[in-house]
């Protein structure tokens, strides 16, 4: 039999850590010591001034549209006051951390026998069908257009995404692309939509009489919380993103579809920013 307040209080425990280490482990990345500012342009490449400070990643933050917007720095070692990580050992932390998350809620979700469709799984088409996977393409290309023309629109104005997150995680050869596609983007977005989505939004309201679009506000503002090192603007992005497929999931009732959605971003960001090099407001 279903414990549903067990699940929804071990989701509140889970997602309470998981913002706590987020917070814990922003990353901020400073020029001027000026926490949570502004950003400001970076200097043109190869001047003293290019060197930044850069503190640890946050290993739990979401690697999302609201990320993936700055101009692509080279892809080098990250030096910091802590030490230097590569690309491949920001991947690492960022799989494994979001893993740990994942697996945690996953471990409770079996002991307290949560049912699949309270997570978005059924037999239904729209649920794990061609027809789920057709919509979670669709929406995940609009999304990534509609954060283009967000990008180009905020420049326009002078505002700038702290975003330089994507920069760093990017790999410079063959093997960690495929890694950072393959396995790490899937990770993140497998455990972010099952923590933010299918836990908060489906368990709960499957398991109690509760809104689920009360739900998606709750999801949306943790779900932004969790990005606070990308700064104010960042956390608009993200929240907004959030309550998107929140949205999706509600009228769906698929996990398939806010997977496929939210993996799509993130990968259409890092290969047309970073590996392609295009940037479509210049």
């Amino acid at each position: 039999m279903p414990q549903w307040g067990l699940f929804v209080g071990l989701t509140g425990v889970v997602l309470t850590l998981l913002l706590l280490l987020a917070r814990a482990s922003q990353t901020v990345v400073r020029s001027d010591g000026r926490a949570d500012a502004d950003p400001t342009p970076r200097p043109a490449s190869g001047t003293a001034d290019d060197t930044h400070r850069l503190e640890h990643p946050d290993p739990t933050a979401a690697v999302g549209a609201e990320d993936l917007q700055a101009p692509p720095p080279a892809h080098e070692t990250v030096a910091g006051d802590h030490g230097t990580l590569s690309p491949g050992a920001l991947l690492a932390n960022v799989a494994l951390t979001q893993g740990l998350f994942g697996g945690l809620l996953l471990a409770a979700a079996w002991y307290t026998e949560m049912p699949l469709r309270a997570f978005g799984v059924t037999a239904a088409p729209l649920s794990t069908g061609l027809p789920a996977l057709g919509v979670g393409v669709a929406l995940g290309i609009t999304l990534y257009a509609a954060n283009e023309i967000g990008a180009a629109s905020a420049d326009a104005i002078g505002v700038e995404y702290d975003e330089r997150l994507r920069s760093m995680l990017s790999p410079d050869t063959t093997r960690g692309w495929l890694t950072l596609l393959l396995v790490v983007l899937p990770i993140v977005a497998g455990v972010e939509e099952f923590i933010f989505r299918a836990a908060v939004v489906g368990a709960t309201t499957a398991g109690f009489a509760v809104s689920p679009w009360a739900m998606a506000v709750v999801s949306s503002l943790a779900f932004a919380l969790g990005h606070g090192a990308q700064g104010r603007v960042g956390i608009v992005v993200t929240g907004s993103l959030g309550f998107v497929l929140a949205g999706a999931f509600i009228l769906t009732g698929s996990f398939l579809v806010v997977f496929v959605a939210h993996y799509l971003v993130n990968a259409l960001e890092f290969v047309v920013h970073e590996l392609l090099g295009i940037e479509w407001g210049d």
